[in-house]
């Protein structure tokens, strides 16, 4: 895994990590909204393992990624870093974005043309999403702005917000990529404050007609990954999201809530693999 940087709107550094051949088929990664790129570590090794060329993004105001200095995370500066990031590439990539990065990516692929999108993948991000679980994390992250005293505090926080998923020391490794330390000593969630308090939010779901447009645009194979546990995506909104984009289609992942790539991380991953040799063996056909 090597780390660069791309530029993403108005010369924002953008934190990527990257995985195998660059002759290969592009895959790039954008994490959820309050994320960051070790979302998808284990996802990007295992596609640079198996001949792909994985970009894992850290998404601006998140992780090692610059922080906007004016406080700009609107929907469109995310999708114009996703749109910035596809032009650094001489292939025509396969998207994988979940929650806020699924919106972003499925709205960039949308204004493109299909020769210039090889695949999406959105998880567990519909246009119709419910209401109360998106609160659910917004009041999460809310909840946590002033810090933690310590790793056992955000172990605690984060066991009692996700109760389904298991507890282990390699989970706490992974939690505490996902933070920084203050210089009160205190530990704080790596992602700009301002992503949620600030004048200049995402309130993607907010754009519900924008995102049923965005899908009813995408011309390009789509898989949908919901978790099966998911409070974000309902049944009732997979079955709206299918007939925006004909063609898509959608699993369940089972033991998972929203957080699907570390819920079920080897199911997930095998899931996207599947996808990936699908448009390869699609490609070969019709070569």
């Amino acid at each position: 895994m090597e780390r660069q940087t791309l530029t993403g709107t108005n010369g924002i550094q953008l934190a990527v990590d990257v995985a195998g051949d660059p002759a290969g088929q592009p895959v790039v990664m954008f994490h959820g909204g309050g994320q960051t790129r070790h979302s998808w570590g284990v996802l990007a090794q295992v596609l640079g393992d198996n001949g792909y060329y994985a970009l894992n993004v850290d998404m601006r105001g998140h992780g090692e990624s610059e922080w906007c200095p004016e406080g700009d995370y609107t929907l469109d500066r995310f999708v114009e870093d996703v749109h910035a990031i596809l032009e650094t590439l001489d292939k025509p990539p396969v998207l994988v974005g979940a929650s806020l990065g699924g919106i972003s990516s499925m709205i960039a692929a949308a204004a493109r043309e299909a020769d210039h999108i090889r695949g999406l993948v959105l998880v567990d991000i519909v246009p119709k999403m419910e209401v109360e679980g998106i609160q659910r994390i917004r009041d999460f992250m809310l909840s946590h702005l002033d810090g933690f005293d310590s790793m056992d505090e955000v172990v605690e926080a984060v066991a009692a917000y996700m109760p389904h998923r298991k507890r282990g020391s390699a989970g706490s490794a992974g939690l505490r990529k996902n933070l920084r330390e203050g210089e009160d000593g205190r530990l704080y969630w790596h992602w700009d404050p301002a992503l949620m308090v600030g004048e200049r939010t995402p309130n993607s779901v907010r754009n519900v007609d924008r995102l049923r447009e965005a899908a009813k645009q995408i011309q390009v194979p789509t898989l949908l990954v919901r978790g099966k546990m998911s409070d974000v995506v309902s049944e009732e909104g997979v079955k709206d999201f299918l007939e925006l984009i004909p063609g898509s289609r959608a699993i369940d992942v089972s033991g998972a809530g929203h957080m699907v790539s570390g819920d079920q991380n080897d199911v997930f991953n095998d899931a996207i693999l599947d996808f990936l040799a699908e448009l390869r063996q699609d490609s070969a056909t019709t070569a």
